[in-house]
């Protein structure tokens, strides 16, 4: 296969991992934090929140040393399993997961927040179980803000490059993605090579941005009216 089409594949691998993690979690820790009242709840927003400032190689460093073969979390994962994340497709995984947090978790925070609880209180009155208010009330008023958080997270999954980089490295079809394959392309002089893979990351990502303005809740709103 050819080298750009190989990294465009390991690219969505680690955009849809990486989507798929943060829409589980994501959406848990913002109804948390849309309908929870604890000590410390602004802090930990503002640490969710981080990596969205923060620049990718600082998080990358944090990540190193987390999980790297003598880090707090990856010394026990090698010494108790033989796990070793560093230099893995997996490890690009829990980069981009990271890195792409905020953009589920803040959506869905606010989704949550703008749901009108009187309508959960109907549904508890009724005799609704509280899992199934959730699903059958809840969520089916934010889903549209939290999908268009996901898409944008898949997008800046996708061009993750600093964290990638420091933790999965530039392995050629085990962890190259597209965005560490146009840097390598521009070192090495091959401006052909880097003019298709720049043309198949932004073909991808305006697909995934048109698609997450047509669910922005003011788009929704304008078409209705």
């Amino acid at each position: 296969m050819d080298p750009a089409w190989t990294a465009l594949a390991l690219s969505l691998k680690v955009a849809g991992w990486a989507t798929a993690l943060n829409l589980v979690v994501g959406v848990a820790v913002g109804l948390l934090l849309a309908r929870g009242r604890f000590p410390g709840r602004d802090l930990l927003d503002t640490v969710l929140t981080l990596p969205m400032v923060m620049p990718p190689t600082v998080l990358g460093y944090y990540l190193l040393v987390l999980i790297g073969r003598h880090g707090t979390l990856g010394a026990w994962l090698h010494e108790t399993f033989g796990i070793n994340l560093i230099f893995t497709w997996q490890g690009a995984v829990i980069a981009a997961t990271i890195v792409s947090f905020p953009l589920v978790f803040k959506p869905a925070r606010a989704a949550f927040e703008a749901v009108d609880g009187q309508l959960e209180q109907a549904a508890r009155v009724l005799g609704i179980p509280e899992a199934a208010v959730f699903f059958r009330v809840t969520l089916p008023l934010a889903w549209r803000s939290i999908l268009a958080g996901v898409l944008l997270a898949f997008a800046r999954a996708l061009g993750e490059f600093g964290a990638t980089l420091m933790v999965a490295g530039s392995i050629p079809g085990k962890t190259q993605t597209l965005s560490v394959a146009v840097y390598e392309a521009v070192q090495a002089g091959q401006d052909d090579t880097a003019n298709l893979l720049v043309l198949i990351t932004s073909v991808v990502c305006i697909t995934v941005l048109l698609g997450a303005g047509r669910l922005a809740p003011g788009r929704i709103a304008n078409r209705q009216d």
